[in-house]
């Protein structure tokens, strides 16, 4: 029994979450601030956005723009942000840091993982800035809750990766590649197929979803095209 592709949207708030949700999406990416390419969200959004859809949410942990988890205060306060979110009833995240040699800062995501107590998460796309993008995913491979890579292939989006994409695909099963690809960043409806073919069944979109651009909100209908093309 085959089942269908994950679909993610990013939302910002209940209104975007509404109309993703009768878009069709699986599950919601929550954000704030995508002009810092989304910083974690208030729980306010947060507790708003779960009164009103029943959709999985998966809450970003990034506490600036950029990919590093920051000095001891700020930091703590990320840590704080997640036991606030916890509290409020949050059980799936995404988060990813790099250390300044560009792998990945075991220390910083060792810590959440342990704060998050088992929680499903995805580490984002850090990994598209990753030194070495096999040594991080073995580096990661046993941590606990870690389910998906949230990876455009490269840091300059899909068209430029789609062959390393194609190539993590072909490697699934491996050590360090049980994770799912979810994929997106540049992400095109022209990509789909050819992903899809490659045994990729996992679909993140932002932009996409909102015709207005990030000004304005998600389009059930714009949702709904993606919805139907990864179904395809």
């Amino acid at each position: 029994m085959s089942t269908r592709a994950v679909l993610e949207v990013i939302a910002l708030d209940a209104e975007d979450a509404v109309a993703a949700q009768a878009g069709g999406a699986d599950r919601l990416e929550l954000v704030a601030d995508m002009s810092a390419d989304g910083l974690t969200p208030p729980v306010e959004t947060f507790a708003r956005i779960r009164a009103a859809v029943d959709i999985a949410l998966r809450v970003m942990l990034r506490p600036a723009d950029g990919f590093a988890a920051g000095d001891a205060d700020r930091f703590a306060a990320l840590v704080r942000a997640a036991g606030e979110l916890r509290a409020a009833g949050a059980d799936e995240f995404v988060f990813g840091f790099l250390g300044e040699d560009g792998g990945a800062d075991l220390d910083a995501v060792e810590r959440l993982v342990a704060d998050l107590d088992g929680c499903h998460w995805t580490f984002h796309r850090a990994i598209d800035r990753a030194a070495d993008r096999d040594a991080l995913r073995k580096q990661l491979a046993d941590l606990p809750g870690l389910d998906a890579y949230l990876t455009a292939g490269s840091a300059d989006g899909v068209d430029d990766g789609l062959p390393t994409l194609l190539a993590e695909a072909a490697r699934s099963g491996e050590p360090g590649y049980t994770q799912r690809l979810l994929v997106g960043g540049g992400l095109r409806l022209d990509h789909v197929p050819r992903l899809r073919a490659a045994g990729i069944d996992a679909f993140h979109i932002g932009g996409a979803a909102r015709p207005a651009g990030w000004s304005g909100p998600v389009s059930a209908q714009a949702v709904q095209e993606w919805r139907t093309a990864v179904d395809a």
